[in-house]
Parts: C-alpha cells; sequence; structure tokens
C-alpha cells in the first residue's frame, strides 16, 4: 500500500458569500420602519500551511476534493451572516503549487508559509447597508459572490542540504542509516528504496539533513526506473554526493561509468550544475572494493572531486566524511544573502485606469470585462427589477455605457459582461434613450414617506368637517 506521495492534483473550492437580506422593519404602530436587512457572511478560504509534521501528501492522494464552508446570510432587525469558516490544509515543506497550465503559484518553504489556494466570496449587502439620503428603502439586496474554485497541483520537493544520489544498490540507504538516526528499508536487490529517506546529522557545531534519493538509472530523467519522480528533490539540496559501489557484480558497471550515467541524467534534468559534488567510494570493507577504490582514486580527483573511502557495514571513513559535508554546507549557508524582512509594496493604480475594458468581438458581439463589472454582475439579482435598475446606475457611473458609445454600440447591441463561459448577455439600451431618468429615483419607497394611518384618517375627518361647513355657508335657503 502506498505510504509515500510527492505529487497530487487537489481541487479546491472556496465557500460562498452568504445572501444579503431585503427587509422591512416593522412593528406596533410603526410597520414601515425603514429597510433592516443584514450582510451576508463571507466564505471561507482554502489555505495551505506548511506543517513541519507532516512529511507526505498522501491525504490528498486519497482526498482530493476540498471545500470551504459558504458565509450564511443575512436577515432582518439588521443581522449579519455569520462568515464561512476558513479550510486549513497542512502540506509538507517545500510543497510547490502549480495551476493547471504549470505555473508556478507558491513554493512553500518554512514553517508556517501558507498560501490561499481558493479566495472565499464576499457576502452580499443588505438593503441597510444600500440605503442612502437618495435611495431610502431598497426593495432588494446584493447576492453574495460566489467562492473560487480551481484545480492545483501539488509537488513536494525534498528539503535537505545533502542528496545521496546513485545507482540502485550502491549503498545509499545503509550510509544515511548510520549516518543519522533515519532507519530506511535496506536490502540486496535494486530498488529497495522506493521513497526519499530523510535524516539529521549533526557534525560538532553544524546540523544538517541528508536525503537518499532513489530510483536513478540511465534515462532517469525521461522517466525510466523512479528517476524522473524523484530527481526534483534534489533540487533544493546544497551538496551532491555520488555513492558509488567499488564491488558491484555486474560485470558491465565499473564505479566511473555509474559516475558518468548519472551525471549524464543530472545535466539532462538541469539545473544543478552549480552544486558542489563530493564522490563516496562505498564498500571499501570487501578486498576487491578496497583495491577499486585505490585504483579510480586518481582519476576522480584529477577531475576535481572530493573523494572519500567509506564502508557502512564496518563504520569506517565516516566521521571523516560527515565533517567535510558539514564544512561544504557551512561555507554554502554562509554565502547566502541574509534575508531580509518582507516589505510593503504599494502600487497605486493609473489615474486613467477605469478598471475595465470593453472590446468588440467578430461577431459584433461587445464584451466588458473587469473586476467591478463582473463582480457586481454576479452579486445582482435578475429577477428584482429595483436590482437591474441598482446594477444599470453603477454601471453608467463607472462610465461603461459611455466607453460601449465609444466603441462604436448602438441601442439593440449585444454587450456580454464576464468571460466566455460565465457571461451575461443582453441587448444594450442606452439609460438616456430608455427614459429612465423619467422614471424618478431608484430606490425610493413612498409607502415610507405617507402619513400614519391614524393621523391620515384624522385628516380626512378634518377634510370632510371642512367640505361639510363649505357647503352649509355656501348655503341660500332664499335662493
Amino acid at each position: 500500500m502506498t505510504t509515500f506521495v510527492d505529487r497530487v492534483e487537489l481541487h479546491v473550492a472556496a465557500g460562498s458569500g452568504g445572501h444579503g437580506c431585503a427587509s422591512v422593519h416593522r412593528e406596533k404602530f410603526k410597520p414601515l420602519g425603514g429597510p433592516d436587512g443584514g450582510n451576508g457572511g463571507r466564505g471561507g478560504d482554502v489555505i495551505l500551511v506548511v506543517d513541519q509534521s507532516v512529511t507526505t501528501l498522501l491525504d490528498y492522494h486519497h482526498s482530493p476534493h476540498r471545500k470551504a464552508t459558504n458565509g450564511q446570510p443575512g436577515a432582518g432587525d439588521n443581522r449579519s451572516g455569520k462568515d464561512g469558516k476558513d479550510l486549513i490544509l497542512p502540506v509538507p515543506d517545500g510543497t510547490v503549487v502549480l495551476d493547471a497550465q504549470g505555473n508556478v503559484l507558491a513554493d512553500l518553504v518554512g514553517q508556517g508559509t501558507t498560501f490561499v489556494a481558493g479566495q472565499g466570496g464576499r457576502g452580499g449587502l443588505g438593503n441597510a447597508a444600500l440605503a442612502s439620503a437618495r435611495r431610502k428603502a431598497p426593495g432588494f439586496a446584493l447576492l453574495g459572490e460566489p467562492g473560487e474554485a480551481r484545480d492545483v497541483t501539488m509537488e513536494l520537493k525534498t528539503v535537505a542540504d545533502v542528496a545521496l544520489v546513485g545507482y540502485p544498490s550502491a549503498g545509499k540507504s545503509s550510509l544515511i542509516s548510520v549516518l543519522s538516526a533515519a532507519k530506511p528499508k535496506i536490502a540486496d536487490y535494486p530498488f529497495t528504496t522506493l521513497v526519499p529517506n530523510l535524516g539529521v546529522i549533526t557534525a560538532g557545531s553544524t546540523v544538517y539533513t541528508m536525503a537518499d534519493v532513489p530510483g536513478l538509472i540511465p534515462g532517469a530523467s525521461q522517466g525510466k526506473g523512479l528517476g524522473l519522480e524523484f530527481l526534483r528533490h534534489v533540487e533544493r539540496c546544497s551538496v551532491l554526493v555520488h555513492v558509488l559501489d567499488t564491488a558491484t557484480l555486474e560485470s558491465d558497471r565499473d564505479p566511473l561509468s555509474d559516475l558518468d550515467v548519472i551525471e549524464a541524467e543530472l545535466t539532462q534534468y538541469g539545473g544543478l550544475d552549480d552544486r558542489p559534488r563530493v564522490v563516496v567510494l562505498n564498500k571499501v570493507d570487501i578486498p576487491d572494493g578496497k583495491d577499486l577504490a585505490e585504483m579510480i582514486r586518481p582519476d576522480l580527483e584529477a577531475r576535481g572531486y572530493r573523494v572519500y573511502e567509506v564502508s557502512a557495514v564496518a563504520r569506517t571513513g565516516l566521521k571523516e566524511l560527515s565533517f567535510a559535508l558539514a564544512g561544504i554546507i557551512a561555507e554554502a549557508r554562509a554565502a547566502k544573502p541574509v534575508e531580509e524582512a518582507t516589505r510593503i509594496v504599494i502600487r497605486p493604480k493609473a489615474v486613467d485606469d477605469t478598471g475595465f475594458s470593453v472590446v468588440r468581438e467578430d461577431d459584433g458581439l461587445y464584451r466588458v470585462r473587469g473586476e467591478k463589472p463582473e463582480r457586481w454582475v454576479r452579486q445582482t439579482d435578475f429577477s428584482n427589477d429595483e436590482a437591474v435598475g441598482y446594477l444599470a446606475d453603477r454601471l453608467s457611473r463607472l462610465g461603461v455605457e459611455e466607453s460601449l458609445m465609444k466603441a462604436g454600440a448602438r441601442s439593440g447591441d449585444g454587450v456580454a459582461i464576464g468571460p466566455e463561459e460565465n457571461a451575461v448577455v443582453f441587448d444594450w439600451e442606452p439609460t438616456v434613450m430608455a427614459g429612465a431618468e423619467m422614471l424618478g429615483r431608484r430606490g425610493e419607497d413612498h409607502r415610507l414617506e405617507a402619513p400614519r394611518p391614524a393621523a391620515q384618517r384624522r385628516r380626512d375627518r378634518e377634510a370632510e368637517k371642512d367640505d361639510v361647513q363649505r357647503a352649509y355657508d355656501e348655503f341660500d335657503p332664499f335662493n
């Protein structure tokens, strides 16, 4: 059964915002007390967080669909809906997040590093929030915005200082087991190691991590064996250690040819030419292995490699190797630039930036794209005429109508707001031509301006008395 997964496709869906409420305050002797509809709650986000206790993406391999909770709708009496709860997904240190096209969205390194994979939708405003001096009693509310839904790919790249590379059965797992407290599976057959193993090593005052990268054979960079799956785990290392088997039983192999093959695969994979190399001649406890190591060592040193002869079984040469690696790692750490605190960069929008664009397509349709127009459309209840009128007012104030006129749009032309797959299409009628200015101000409820029923009845009785008195005064019995 699979216990280690380092690449998964994750389908995330953030929570949708709650709808706003359209309500009128009512109480005894005051049946129309004004709008009191509350706002909808915000939808929950889907957030990836680095957790050092997590070492694999196995949970997301079995459950790839994750969704945050929705915001609650608003209610009367100015009660806002509850916000949706954020969904926190722990991921291993070194996780890279990519979109469907393979573009890197985030590189999560370091405990507590976060990335919002799905943004929760905004809650809709209630009619109490939409009320103003000109719009005293809105008979509508805004809808909650849908949460962001998308597919992302997560790849785990092991965060280690040293990467052990070499042919299967070269002794990489044995070496990491004696240098650290790691307990990888060890056996005398190829591909014993099927997952990267991590070990922590202390050499003097330097503490560093070592990774055993399995599956490298000729053609690994093209996907043969397990190499393509695990070559990504050497990308973050500071030192590459070639573990060469000096006691191999295969007649067509020798340590020098093994080194050339692995180097060729690393070159084809790319991005590793600047890493320092160290060569470890393993299994020198065997007489033939010792003789072969002494024979090829001058050739390796002539190529510029640092060469160390060790035996994981006899535990010889390990201390010298561990301190040598500690020195290289200390130099690499000292050469890294000092990390500065993240600066807040403010990029104000240009003065002439309208925030939207109008493009005439080949079929004669005018398409409007922009954050505000698209969000306003998503939050509009098109079954409510007043809400549609409010949307028209907002688009007009933003300058959409003026831009459509400049683009050549005429009355009755098709206009689409939003992307092709999720757009609202309608026949455009300019506000002035539609006579909207003759309809009065949208959002006014004349019921709120009318007097109370008791007062109205009293005025009616008084008016009736005045009519009677006027008729009596005008009555002439002699005419």
